[in-house]
C-alpha cells in the first residue's frame, strides 16, 4: 500500500483517505480515495498509481474509467484506489458509504 501512497503523492493527489475494509467485505483490505483538480490531473494520478504498482512489482492492477477520467478505479489486489474529480466524488460519497460501521458480509454455505 505505500507503493501507491507514494505515487498518490508524487502526482499531486489531494484529499487521499484511507478505508480499512477488512470485516467489512471481501472485495479487498483497504480503500483508499483521492481527488485530482481536472481530468487531465485524474488521469495522471492513475497513470502514476499504475506504474508504481509495476515498478514494485505487483501484478498489473484492473483499471476502469481511464478514458473519460472522471472517475477512474484502479484495482489493485488487497487495494482498491478510486481517483475522482472533485465534483464526482462529492455525489458518490464513497466516504460516507464505506467508511462507516457496514454490516459484516453473510457468506452462504
Amino acid at each position: 500500500m505505500q507503493t501507491i501512497l507514494t505515487g498518490l503523492d508524487d502526482a499531486k493527489a489531494e484529499d487521499i483517505i484511507i478505508i480499512d475494509l477488512r470485516g467489512k467485505t471481501a472485495l479487498a483490505d483497504q480503500m483508499i480515495i483521492a481527488a485530482g483538480r481536472s481530468t487531465t490531473h485524474v488521469g495522471a494520478i492513475a497513470d502514476r498509481v499504475i506504474k508504481a504498482c509495476k515498478s514494485a512489482g505487483l501484478s498489473t492492477p484492473r483499471v476502469e474509467g481511464l478514458p473519460q477520467c472522471d472517475w477512474v478505479l484502479i484495482d489493485a489486489g488487497d487495494v482498491i484506489v478510486h481517483v475522482f474529480r472533485p465534483e464526482v466524488r462529492q455525489f458518490y460519497n464513497l466516504e460516507k458509504m464505506w467508511g462507516g460501521d457496514r454490516p459484516v458480509e453473510m457468506k452462504l454455505v
